[in-house]
């Protein structure tokens, strides 16, 4: 700032360093896309500004006087600075920005409301993920996912946060012989025959099970309870799932001895992105396993 109380107009100096670089007015102009006669003008404000003249005309073009040689190194780094400066804010600003998926019946809102209200500027999208978008983590179609353990993803590759546990419960149609019962056991499911699991799910106490002879693979939660309730098979559900419950045609029973349904946090190992720990830390703050 001068003795005016004046600051110095970063579009001056980039002006100078332009003329300086040319030595030739016509030139810098054309290259900054202004007029010549515009051009002059603003190296004169400069030089009011500075109380110096930077620059001599000559036949050849313009030269620098001493002022304008000793002002032109901290004119360039003056510019850089300014480059850095910006550029620095940029790299925040694009590291700032996340996108969540979550899958099944997995309510998320909490987790992303205090993420942004932790991070008011942050860029924060959600995607529901199918049984089909089992890839989307490894080809960056998201960056974290939240979802029910176990997962087919190769340990090494994620990084994985434990944020809640859930019982377990079977529903079946009414009017089945296991729907009067205060609680079954899993080894009571035990010999029962078990469908595909989906593409989000691995075998052996998968999170959503639907277990009876014969039963095809099916992707679509909704499918899975109608082929419960037209008695062809039985599932084995997370407590915290509630939509069984609006079919008056289904009932839900405890299951004992059922190792819990896991939900998880996960992220791609070595991900620099850093809303991904906010994420978790958000996550694990708010998200709580629903009341039985």
């Amino acid at each position: 700032m001068n003795d005016r109380g004046q600051d110095l107009e970063l579009r001056l100096v980039r002006y100078f360093t332009v003329v300086a670089a040319h030595q030739h007015f016509g030139r810098a102009a054309a290259d900054l896309h202004v007029a010549q006669p515009a051009l002059s003008r603003q190296i004169q404000r400069l030089e009011k500004h500075l109380g110096a003249r930077l620059l001599d005309r000559v036949p050849q073009g313009t030269r620098l006087t001493p002022a304008g040689q000793r002002f032109l190194p901290r004119a360039q780094a003056l510019l850089q600075a300014a480059r850095r400066a910006e550029l620095a804010v940029r790299e925040q600003v694009e590291t700032e920005r996340i996108a969540i998926g979550y899958v099944e019946d997995l309510v998320i809102t909490a987790a992303v409301r205090e993420l942004r209200r932790r991070h008011p500027d942050a860029e924060i999208a959600t995607r529901y993920l199918s049984c089909r978008d089992v890839g989307a983590l490894s080809d960056k179609r998201v960056d974290a996912l939240i979802a029910r353990a176990p997962l087919p993803l190769a340990a090494e590759d994620v990084f994985t946060t434990p944020l809640y546990e859930e019982p377990r419960m079977l529903a079946v149609p009414r009017g089945h012989p296991l729907a009067d019962r205060a609680s079954v056991t899993a080894e009571e499911l035990a010999g029962e025959e078990e469908a595909a699991p989906c593409a989000f799910e691995t075998a052996d106490w998968t999170s959503y099970r639907i277990l009876g002879a014969g039963v095809p693979p099916i992707e679509s939660y909704e499918d899975k309870l109608e082929l419960v309730a037209s008695g062809r098979a039985i599932a084995v559900l997370p407590v915290g799932d509630r939509r069984s419950s609006l079919r008056p045609d289904l009932v839900t029973v405890p299951i004992e001895d059922a190792p819990p349904s896991q939900v998880v946090l996960v992220s791609r190992k070595g991900d620099p992105n850093p809303m991904i720990r906010n994420l978790r830390l958000a996550a694990k703050a708010v998200l709580t396993a629903p009341a039985a």
